[in-house]
């Protein structure tokens, strides 16, 4: 039986749908025993294919070849992972950057600075322009 990469990527569960594994073909996120390929071409039994989605590339020995998305169970009976150990923990460097790198006062607040922000405006608001202590320090000079 010969299945197209694409279909077969999206039959192992690797993609979600069987447009966004073409798009990544057409893109040259994938390969087929080194080649980048188009979506028409055919997988065999024996194949190595490397699929990019960044930071890591991903590799997988095809075991069996099939047409139809099956359940996530079966997948290690298609498709064996073999993935370098580095790959992955390129991945795990990128996801602790992601918070290292980040310089403070970038993105979301955190719960910390969230409530010291609320302490300072309670603070401001409980202090006017129009109290009397405010004019009487300018009448003293």
């Amino acid at each position: 039986m010969e299945v197209r990469i694409d279909s077969f990527l999206w039959a192992v569960r690797v993609f979600k749908s069987r447009s966004i594994a073409s798009d990544a073909c057409k893109k040259g996120r994938v390969t087929l025993n080194g080649q980048l390929v188009k979506p028409a071409r055919l997988v065999a039994v024996g194949d190595l294919i490397g699929v990019r989605k960044a930071p890591v590339t991903y590799t997988f020995k095809v075991l069996q070849v099939a047409k139809n998305r099956m359940g996530a169970k079966l997948v290690p009976e298609y498709v064996l992972n073999v993935t370098p150990k580095e790959e992955y923990e390129v991945l795990e460097l990128k996801r602790v950057a992601g918070f290292i790198d980040r310089a403070k006062g970038e993105g979301r607040p955190t719960k910390k600075d969230r409530r010291s922000l609320d302490e300072w405006q309670d603070m401001h608001d409980s202090f006017s322009f129009l109290d009397d202590d405010f004019f009487e320090l300018e009448d003293d000079e």
